[in-house]
């Protein structure tokens, strides 16, 4: 109780002191931005499917769920049997050929020797001309047909489309896949918010407008993206915040958004004092001032007020401010 005595007479003796023209300041409504809370999943912007481009079974999966690949990085070989007896049999048909084609070089050689010697006519000497360049071409298309083969084999090698984290790894080790089957998903280190707001603040949200995430440290980002289709009475917008590698994809969190803008009242903190765990504004009443009790809201920092703080009631337009 003398506590309180002595509060109050110290009031009194205040109110009697004048107020310094310097540290006053006259109140005057502010529009702010109504910030909503609404949750966002972290997402890619980008999901691609690593996919086979031969079928067969695969012999060895080199990647898992978590692991970070690089473009263009093997993260899977696929193996045919049937590419392998093709690669034989091709092999075994460029022998043959070969050795018909050294027959028919060899008897080509032995015409034109003739037929300068005038021994044989020019038509026997056109028919082994005709015969060394069917075995050439003979042996140059299975050659060709050996490079498809070879190229298919190569194609095995499941390589990663882009840079980023695998997400997902539908197979196992000899899996039997199709040509054009997903065998792992890589999602690109590219991380957005993925924001799903009311219906009711559609209008609102809009290209630009500030987003800060919830958390020990204050992520503050910008809205890249608000699509133009509602889903499930939701506006879907991605907004751009540094330093999301470090959160799961599909992770949830909190974010502020802009919801529209209200007019309010903004004062510096410097202005309010807290006693017995009310707040006070010192208000300048004729020749002295008198506390009057506020009740405080949260912070709204602006350019010209770094701490500025919103009063939800017990200030009114006009009304002069002393610093305590």
């Amino acid at each position: 109780m003398n506590g309180r005595l002595a509060a109050t007479a110290a009031l009194l003796l205040l109110a009697t002191l004048p107020a310094r023209a310097a540290d006053t300041l006259q109140i005057a409504p502010v529009k702010v931005s109504d910030q909503k809370a609404v949750f966002a999943t972290v997402e890619s912007v980008n999901v691609v499917p690593a996919r086979a481009r031969i079928g067969g079974s695969v012999a060895e999966l080199k990647v898992d769920e978590g692991q970070h690949v690089e473009r263009g990085q093997v993260i899977a070989a696929i193996g045919d049997e049937k590419l392998v007896l093709q690669l034989r049999a091709l092999d075994a048909q460029i022998a043959a050929l070969e050795a018909q084609l050294a027959q028919a070089q060899t008897s080509l050689n032995r015409a034109e020797d003739l037929f300068g010697r005038g021994t044989i006519p020019k038509a026997r000497l056109d028919e082994a001309r005709t015969a060394s360049q069917v075995a050439s071409g003979a042996l140059k298309a299975r050659i060709a047909d050996r490079s498809v083969v070879r190229q298919q084999l190569g194609e095995g090698d499941v390589l990663a489309p882009a840079s980023g984290v695998v997400l997902a790894v539908p197979v196992t080790t000899r899996s039997v896949i199709l040509p054009g089957e997903t065998v792992a998903m890589i999602a690109e280190r590219d991380y957005v918010l993925r924001l799903r707001v009311p219906e009711r603040h559609a209008r609102f949200l809009k290209t630009g407008d500030p987003v800060r995430l919830d958390g020990a440290e204050q992520r503050e980002g910008r809205v890249r993206l608000v699509y133009p289709q509602i889903e499930d009475g939701r506006v879907v917008a991605d907004a751009e915040v540094p330093g999301l590698g470090d959160y799961f994809v599909g992770e949830r969190v909190r974010v502020w958004v802009s919801g529209g803008e209200r007019t309010t009242h903004v004062v510096p903190a410097a202005f309010l004092v807290t006693r017995f765990g009310i707040d006070y504004a010192r208000i300048k009443r004729g020749d002295g001032v008198a506390d009057v009790p506020v009740q405080r809201g949260g912070p709204l920092p602006r350019p010209d007020m770094a701490d500025g703080v919103e009063i939800l009631s017990g200030l009114s337009d006009g009304d002069v401010l002393v610093r305590p």
